[in-house]
């Protein structure tokens, strides 16, 4: 049963993580422990596009895989309350394949599938789109520190 929308003030008291680095703007869908879907405004305000790269300007493909763990970052939490005032770590991420670029103006929409998870451990199928076109896909694996 979906538990509805999650906006930025949501997003704020579930990850730890802030301006710059915080990459996700809206929850879309939420149906823990399976799935999330969000959204993440790509902007050109957005200091990386400073120098990547001046002139014709591509979100880093390690912020798109960014992205995509801080979504699968609030499956986990919203999955496990309990850990909130714990860490979930990236710990690696496999078969990674970029399609196309994200460039300023797009709307990166991510959508995370959990395959294995448990209270510590937690392993998802990533995919991240602009225009219902695949841009990035990848396996990510996170685990619960401190």
């Amino acid at each position: 049963m979906p538990q509805g929308v999650l906006n930025l003030t949501d997003i704020l008291e579930i990850l730890p993580h802030r301006y710059p680095l915080l990459l996700v703007d809206r929850v879309l869908e939420l149906n823990p422990p399976e799935y999330v879907k969000a959204l993440k405004n790509v902007t050109y305000n957005e200091a990386f596009f400073q120098g990547h790269f001046p002139g014709q300007p591509v979100m880093p493909g390690v912020l798109v895989i960014e992205a995509m763990a801080q979504t699968g970052g609030i499956l986990a939490y919203q999955s496990h309350p309990e850990a909130r005032d714990r860490l979930f770590y990236f710990l690696g991420m496999d078969k990674v394949k970029f399609r196309r670029p994200v460039v300023p103006g797009d709307q990166l929409i991510m959508e995370l599938t959990a395959v294995h998870r448990s209270p510590r451990a937690w392993k998802m199928i990533g995919k991240a789109f602009v225009d219902d076109k695949l841009a990035v896909q990848a396996e990510l694996t996170a685990a619960l520190v401190q």
